[in-house]
């Protein structure tokens, strides 16, 4: 997945606030909150960086893909879990971003690959997207938004796997957590990526 291109106007500044300081957030974490607050009040979009394939290939993996399951990406880029998703494990997709550019391509894309039976992507705010029919739910988000959209998270039906690139969800602990070697991630020092992974009971 990538870090993505999502609308604001439902991260409130003071909701954000109020989720770090009862959350367990790191303080590391929570300086990244806190520089990107005046980002979110002037409802820009967060940076969209590619998720290196290696990483991509761990959280499907972690995902545990089955026949029949639907998968939503929530600020797609160029749609690369969604399709690869379609291609190694044939489950549909759906892709959200706010970029119109991204999602074209991401369409393109998967127009080429021969996979537009599985996979469809949207320009769509992710706090306007119905969660409820997917079994799968993958993230590259900045903390502030994964504060955000947890409490719509936590309500989703029991079984369903939520995959987050980097980012945690303060208090809430993931049931597992892999880190993954990407020497072509495109920001960090250290070049390399957690992922994270919760199941809805």
């Amino acid at each position: 997945m990538v870090q993505q291109s999502v609308g604001k106007r439902a991260l409130q500044r003071r909701d954000v606030l109020r989720a770090c300081a009862a959350s367990s957030l790191s303080l590391l974490a929570q300086r990244v909150v806190a520089q990107a607050l005046p980002a979110l009040d002037q409802d820009q979009d967060v940076p969209y960086v590619v998720t290196p394939q290696v990483v991509v290939d761990a959280m499907l993996e972690m995902a545990q893909l089955k026949p029949g399951d639907r998968l939503i990406d929530l600020g797609c880029g160029d749609g690369r879990i969604v399709r690869t998703a379609a291609r190694r494990y044939r489950v549909l997709g759906l892709g959200v971003d706010l970029d119109p550019s991204l999602v074209r391509r991401a369409q393109q894309l998967a127009h080429d690959e021969g996979l537009q039976a599985y996979c469809r992507f949207e320009v769509r705010d992710l706090f306007d997207t119905d969660l409820n029919h997917a079994e799968v739910i993958t993230l590259y988000l900045l903390p502030a938004v994964n504060l955000a959209l947890r409490p719509r998270l936590k309500a989703l039906k029991p079984g369903t796997r939520i995959l987050s690139h980097d980012w945690d969800m303060g208090d809430w602990l993931p049931q597992e957590t892999r880190m993954v070697q990407a020497p072509d991630k495109p920001v960090g020092f250290e070049k390399r990526s957690n992922v994270l992974k919760w199941i809805i009971s």
